[in-house]
């Protein structure tokens, strides 16, 4: 065991402060991390807050990491000393079931993914997350940066990358698809970036024009404000797909209602309130309501090798490690473009 100094949040809903945690040994299949940046995500603060579920105290969140290999195991054949990596939001499933076999360890059905953090891992110790000075992680789950990305725009790729490549490719975003993004924030406006860059005519529906010359810049076609009843006038029955990146509840039916034929609405926001959806919204052109949650292993590269031969890196505002409550309102004020990254090397 080595102690390292993170940054925790002691209870729910208690500002994250300065600490040290136990990481363990490295395994034979394990890499230990020297993290230099890690994501704020949303998902962070809802689950520093008991937002979801009742959380593992002390927390110390952060699913969005890069950084060197400092350490390898004596089994470890995919890393070296030196390698430039990531980790995302799981560390370990069950690697058993069809899903995890397949690649879906994201959906593993054997006990489900091991989160990176506010979980516990199959050593029955909690896991903690990426605001810390370094991590241990099997092989298995741990993806390489590509030379092409600087690990400080590279690390919300973890999470805000993956959550918007994965439904974006299943859903066949591409030349000729009509795409809308609700919400232009951390999840947002990585979704407009690779829908542009998969071929997809790209619409970003936010409830206000304040952002518009950020989402046309970003790979945006059109921008239309929500909060203008005409947009759904004349939008009604234009996209193929749309994504939801907002965890707020939504008017669905008339988001629905924008959809083709056969179109698909994907959530990837993940409201803490219930949410009610009238099935009349789906009928008479054989829409469908779905959701997407993160990626598996393989397609996370996938994702970090599109990005890097596209150029994609998450637009950013690097902060140090004293600024993370701070970092955390701002979040929930919507003040930040598009993603806060800390500077571990302030730990």
């Amino acid at each position: 065991m080595t102690t390292v100094a993170a940054y925790a949040a002691p209870a729910a809903k208690a500002p994250l402060e300065r600490t040290t945690i136990e990481r363990r040994a490295v395994g034979d299949h394990d890499v230990l991390i020297d993290i230099k940046f890690a994501g704020i995500c949303h998902s962070d603060i809802h689950q520093a807050q008991d937002g979801w579920h009742p959380g593992i105290f002390p927390m110390v969140p952060g699913h969005e990491i890069a950084g060197v290999v400092t350490e390898v195991g004596p089994e470890v054949t995919k890393f070296a000393v030196g390698d430039r990596v990531g980790v995302g939001c799981m560390v370990d499933s069950c690697r058993e079931c069809d899903n995890c076999k397949a690649g879906l360890e994201q959906y593993c059905t054997g006990g489900g993914p091991v989160w990176t953090y506010n979980a516990v891992g199959k050593d029955g110790e909690p896991t903690y997350g990426g605001y810390s000075e370094n991590i241990v992680v099997d092989q298995d789950f741990v993806v390489r940066v590509p030379d092409g990305l600087s690990l400080d725009v590279a690390a919300p790729l973890l999470c805000a990358g993956i959550t918007t490549y994965s439904p974006l490719k299943h859903w066949n975003a591409g030349p000729g698809k009509k795409v809308a993004v609700v919400g232009l924030g951390g999840l947002g406006h990585m979704g407009v970036k690779i829908a542009h860059a998969l071929g997809a005519e790209v619409t970003v529906l936010s409830q206000s024009l304040r952002k518009k010359d950020d989402g046309l810049r970003l790979g945006a076609d059109h921008y239309y404000a929500t909060s203008d009843p005409k947009t759904f006038e004349e939008l009604a029955g234009t996209f193929d797909v749309i994504l939801n990146t907002v965890s707020a509840p939504l008017d669905f039916a008339a988001f629905l209602s924008l959809l083709r034929t056969d179109g698909t609405m994907v959530n990837v926001g993940l409201p803490e309130e219930e949410v009610n959806i009238s099935l009349q919204s789906l009928f008479g052109n054989r829409r469908s309501i779905s959701s997407s949650g993160i990626g598996g292993i393989a397609e996370t590269q996938e994702m970090l090798d599109f990005c890097a031969e596209h150029g994609l890196g998450a637009e950013i505002e690097l902060i140090s490690a004293d600024q993370i409550n701070e970092a955390y309102d701002r979040v929930q004020a919507s003040d930040v473009r598009y993603r806060f990254v800390i500077d571990n090397a302030t730990i």
